[in-house]
């Protein structure tokens, strides 16, 4: 068993954050990808907790409410100052369904509220907007999520999903302590672009989907298709000819965690927090044999030259289909309004 206490912790930015290089990405406890148990749920993240998981990810729109309530139950009995706990605003439910962004400062306050009456808890470690609004400038927002910390409301902020220029701008409003997008060794483009430009202004990447929504991991490795009942299927890079083109990619990272004597999922993790100090990677699930062995890529040691091998095994861009369905993809890697 990982003891993860004795990973070097890394701090958040500029901010007193600090926390172990793989977290826990909590999507999943809401029924994401296939059905949850509320009660199993909260024993399982504090069953994390105890085995020394300090960061948690959660968002006001996983299960629309429903994940933070069920964060509220596991950070009883003592929990919750063992932890980093951060979520999300910004993503709300339209008026006869679908979805839009709503970066609007009025309702920053407002959503915060709600998150920090639904987890239970008098502040919340790390605050992010969710998507970026195209339509306000992203110094509105900021400057509301600035005004959170001064309440005693928040102890950082961060934006998900910005392009470099929306970044700058929201850096130069207040500091920002993360900037979470996708980030894999199989989806790295965009997230390399973000990076260039959170490494110089001393921001904290944090990934998310690191495994590449499953990918990487020997559940699909193993798998000739997926089944069109597979809540991953309707993800554009598990369609049958992306699927396999992405299947020998993933084949090729295997290769590299059976010289290390590692699972495929745990070289890939290790590839990449390996990227610099300023990456947390947090791999999502709600099963304890997943996490323990998420947790173990704190004990796989990549070579600098072993890095660039596996970059170079599967090179930017080399993946087949999107990160998202096209309405979606429309809300990520954008820019904000002008100021």
């Amino acid at each position: 068993m990982t003891d993860i206490s004795k990973a070097t912790k890394r701090q958040l930015g500029s901010s007193d954050l600090k926390c172990a290089p793989v977290g826990l990405g909590c999507m999943s406890l809401s029924g994401v990808y296939g059905a949850a148990d509320d009660d199993e749920n909260v024993k399982f993240v504090q069953y994390a907790i105890d085995q020394g998981a300090d960061f948690l990810d959660s968002s006001d729109m996983y299960g629309w409410g429903h994940n933070e309530e069920v964060l509220k139950r596991a950070l009883a009995d003592g929990y919750r100052d063992k932890v980093v706990l951060a979520t999300k605003f910004g993503q709300v439910q339209l008026e006869g369904g679908g979805m839009g962004v709503n970066g609007r400062p009025e309702y920053v306050p407002e959503a915060c509220d709600a998150s920090l009456k639904r987890l239970g808890v008098d502040v919340i470690d790390l605050y992010y907007q969710h998507r970026v609004d195209q339509e306000v400038p992203i110094e509105d927002t900021v400057g509301a999520m600035a005004k959170l910390i001064d309440a005693g409301k928040v102890r950082a902020i961060g934006i998900c999903e910005a392009k470099p220029d929306t970044i700058r701008r929201a850096h130069a409003t207040h500091p920002l302590a993360a900037v979470q997008s996708e980030f894999s060794i199989l989806y790295r483009d965009e997230a390399e672009q973000i990076r260039a430009v959170t490494s110089e202004l001393g921001i904290s990447f944090v990934a998310y989907s690191p495994l590449g929504r499953g990918l990487l991991t020997d559940h699909f490795i193993n798998a000739e298709t997926v089944p069109e009942d597979d809540p991953h299927y309707r993800h554009p890079r598990f369609a049958q000819g992306n699927f396999q083109q992405n299947r020998e990619l993933a084949l090729r990272v295997a290769e590299f965690a059976a010289k290390k004597n590692c699972t495929p999922a745990q070289v890939v993790l290790a590839w990449l927090i390996g990227q610099g100090d300023d990456v947390v990677a947090i791999p999502g699930t709600k099963r304890a044999s997943r996490f323990d062995e998420n947790m173990g890529a704190l004990d796989v040691s990549l070579s600098a030259d072993e890095l660039a091998a596996m970059s170079a095994a599967v090179p930017v861009g080399a993946a087949a289909g999107t990160r998202y369905p096209d309405a979606q993809m429309k809300k990520v890697f954008v820019d904000s309004a002008a100021s």
